[in-house]
């Protein structure tokens, strides 16, 4: 089997997302990169770039990719380097994004490129319309373990009942998704199930990817130098794959927290086989309605959101899907 598709990973934040990217990075003919952060950054910008074709515009373009804060450095890449490889690259956006990862799996031998990013779990549509022939993998975690994991995080913004909010957004996202586009495009894992049997799960992987299993998978902890050494709330991954985390939530949630989340998100648990404790305390009404107007704004805006991004699709006129791989290549001379 042979596929030259970019891959990427998306999730809840501290779904597992990190461990799923290193065991496909471990793949000898897969590259996953760090968080770099300027995809989607950039993307909403794109207005000021304007016509591609103009070389000023695809200058500016690449300096926008390429400028501190965008990471690029901690995917080993050179900036210089990677500037000059956008400006030699086809003149649309999702071609210079593309090769920044190109670049990437190029400097680590690899034949296919992606990317990982929690937060794309919200942004599939952005990415299938910059890289059409894109291939999605979803994690989905315990949520209850999730919210556990997001309160310890010193980065996270938000209040528990906000990490709530942002779980269940993420299973509908992965819902939606898996309703409406093709087998070969998208792809939902389970973690509970990675951890427990995880030759079974990445064999899985490995049909819809294209590509024959590697044992070399199996041991992500192996190819952890891709994971900034700053980022210590990964150092979990230095292990082996186990399920120790599997059940966090018993000791990381508070009552109050347990018995709000099996309340308000029941059945979302149970769809994904999370059995429902029963261990929590019963929330308050006030709790319930923090919860539900959290949730409903945040899905409002994600929708909103969505119908901008549809709107601007039905009306540009200007190219924005990558031209490197393959099938984007075949794409590309179709519409021209």
């Amino acid at each position: 089997m042979s596929s030259d598709r970019p891959i990427f990973v998306v999730g809840c934040p501290r779904s597992g997302t990190t461990m799923l990217s290193l065991m496909i990075h471990a793949h000898p003919r897969l590259a996953m990169p760090p968080e770099s952060r300027f995809l989607i950054k950039t993307w909403r910008r794109r207005a000021q770039f304007g016509d591609l074709s103009t070389p000023e515009q695809h200058l500016e373009l690449a300096r926008s990719c390429v400028r501190t804060g965008s990471k690029v450095r901690e995917l080993g890449l050179d900036p210089q380097e990677t500037l000059d490889a956008i400006l030699a690259a086809p003149p649309t956006l999702g071609s210079a994004f593309g090769t920044v990862f190109k670049m990437f799996a190029d400097r680590h031998g690899k034949a296919r490129w992606g990317d990982k990013r929690p937060i794309y779990f919200q942004e599939v549509d952005v990415l299938l319309r910059l890289f059409p022939d894109a291939q999605i993998v979803h994690i989905v975690r315990d949520g209850r373990s999730n919210v556990a994991s997001l309160k310890r995080m010193p980065w996270w913004p938000y209040d528990s009942i906000g990490s709530m909010a942002t779980w269940s957004l993420a299973e509908f996202c992965s819902r939606r998704n898996a309703k409406r586009l093709p087998a070969d495009t998208f792809h939902v894992i389970r973690y509970e199930s990675l951890v427990s049997e995880p030759e079974r799960l990445l064999r899985g992987l490995c049909t819809f990817l294209e590509e024959d299993f590697h044992p070399a998978m199996l041991e992500p902890s192996e190819v952890r130098e891709v994971v900034p050494e700053r980022k210590v709330w990964h150092d979990k991954l230095k292990s082996s794959v186990n399920t120790d985390q599997v059940e966090s939530w018993r000791k990381g949630l508070d009552p109050w927290e347990l018995g709000l989340m099996e309340t308000v998100l029941r059945r979302k648990l149970k769809h994904w086989d999370y059995a429902i404790s029963g261990a929590g305390e019963r929330p308050t009404p006030k709790l319930v309605a923090k919860f539900a107007k959290e949730a409903f704004d945040r899905r409002s805006a994600m929708r909103k959101r969505w119908a901008e991004e549809s709107r601007d699709m039905a009306t540009s006129t200007l190219p924005v899907a990558a031209r490197l791989t393959s099938r984007q290549l075949a794409l590309a001379a179709r519409e021209n």
